[in-house]
């Protein structure tokens, strides 16, 4: 069952809002099993509405359109489908009693142009908008077999939500032809897309109709997610626990978690388990390791502080590094943040320190260390390690991934619970 959205406003296409709308639409079809294969915004115009919704209708079985259902001159949604239809606009007065019912009820006093909302095309079913004005027009027998759907919500996106939940979705939940869909996100660390899909050879064959893989890649790692379709939830559920298994036993450690969960959760969880505690000392991460760390909720528990050492003398004076060694190595250097590591595990008496110190860019570096050069020092109970990073030259994407980076290798040293 195959879905097109389409999101009608001008401040949408000039980047004055971000179209939220069809995100969250495309994530309510696709979890009940709805395929959203098409995408659209199409400016305040009735030929360029006209055109992208008559394409629509006879070609997906669901259409949804969002906007351009207000008071003003430039909502025209409704006349654009009505010409579409060949409908007339017909005035309803249960509509106009709901809006003017919210306008009294709220103490304000409603204008002319809200009696425009009452105006519905005459072979569409409009439902009143039980937080706001706009009604939401229906078009289409939800429950017969190869019949469209189409269904034209107003823009605001609480009232937009407020529809799919109450009416949209259980409509289409009635369509004929659905699949059930169960997804799954396996989220990595450390290692890049092309590397990640090398690991998996066979993949292709382990692939189809039926199961499906997507890579989406950020600056803090690649999710993987894992789509499974079967005419019964729980055959879908197992040819993704297949899937699942397959993936992890060739990509191995640098799947980190499922769902949406950050890696500083998961070296928080491994903390808690463990009753370990964490300190940080930074430099050119400049606090965003503790700032990451401090974002899990009850971090408290493990994470007892960090100390910002961007100057070589907050490193001897706080940290107690050794100046013979800054001297001799510079600051930025496998025996600097071994040293960080350990003196901040020493002076902040915590069971594990992280240290990061590098070179962000876009200057600063040099023939041996070129801009991108970071290392990260852990000090553990047993044993200190130091692991090199060779990152770009922009500054701010530099201190984000040595962050990523600092928090994956905790997370791969610290033992098993």
């Amino acid at each position: 069952m195959r879905a097109a959205l389409i999101t009608i406003g001008d401040e949408i296409l000039i980047g004055q809002i971000t179209n939220t709308n069809a995100v969250w639409i495309g994530q309510q079809l696709t979890s009940c099993g709805v395929d959203v294969t098409q995408m659209v915004t199409v400016a305040d115009d009735i030929p360029a509405i006209v055109r992208e919704v008559r394409s629509a209708v006879e070609s997906f079985r669901i259409v949804i359109v969002t906007g351009g259902l207000g008071p003003t001159h430039d909502d025209v949604t409704k006349h654009a489908v009505a010409e579409v239809f060949g409908d007339e606009l017909a005035f309803r007065q249960d509509i106009m009693d709901a809006v003017e019912e919210r306008f009294r009820s709220r103490g304000r006093t409603m204008v002319q142009a809200n009696r425009g909302q009452a105006l519905v095309p005459v072979s569409f079913e409009a439902i009143v908008n039980t937080v706001g004005t706009a009604p939401a027009l229906f078009r289409g027998t939800a429950s017969a077999e190869g019949s469209g759907f189409l269904v034209i919500l107003p823009g605001v996106p609480h009232e937009m939500e407020t529809f799919m939940r109450q009416d949209v979705l259980p409509r289409i939940d009635k369509l004929d032809g659905q699949a059930h869909i169960a997804q799954r996100t396996l989220m990595t660390a450390g290692i890049g897309e092309s590397n990640l899909h090398a690991k998996m050879e066979g993949l292709e064959q382990e692939l189809g109709a039926d199961r499906q893989l997507a890579f989406l890649p950020s600056i803090h790692g690649v999710r993987m997610r894992l789509t499974a379709r079967a005419a019964h939830a729980a055959d879908a559920e197992a040819r993704l626990d297949n899937l699942v298994e397959w993936i992890r036993a060739r990509v191995g450690d640098y799947v980190y978690g499922e769902a949406d969960v950050t890696l500083e959760e998961v070296v928080g969880q491994r903390l808690q388990a463990l009753r370990w505690t964490i300190g940080t000392a930074e430099s050119c991460t400049g606090g965003l390791l503790a700032h990451r760390i401090t974002n899990v909720p009850g971090s408290s528990a493990w994470m007892l502080g960090g100390v910002v050492s961007y100057g070589n003398s907050v490193k001897t004076r706080t940290l107690g590094v050794d100046a013979d060694i800054l001297d001799a190595h510079g600051a930025v250097s496998e025996q600097v943040a071994r040293a960080m590591a350990e003196g901040a595990r020493s002076r902040l008496g915590v069971d594990v320190a992280v240290s990061t110190t590098g070179i962000m860019g876009p200057g600063g570096g040099s023939p041996e260390k070129p801009v991108g050069t970071v290392w990260v020092g852990i000090a553990l109970p047993t044993r200190t390690v130091a692991i090199a990073l060779r990152l770009g030259t922009d500054r701010a994407r530099n201190k984000e991934r040595a962050a990523t980076a600092a928090l994956d290798a905790v997370r791969k040293l610290l033992p098993d619970c």
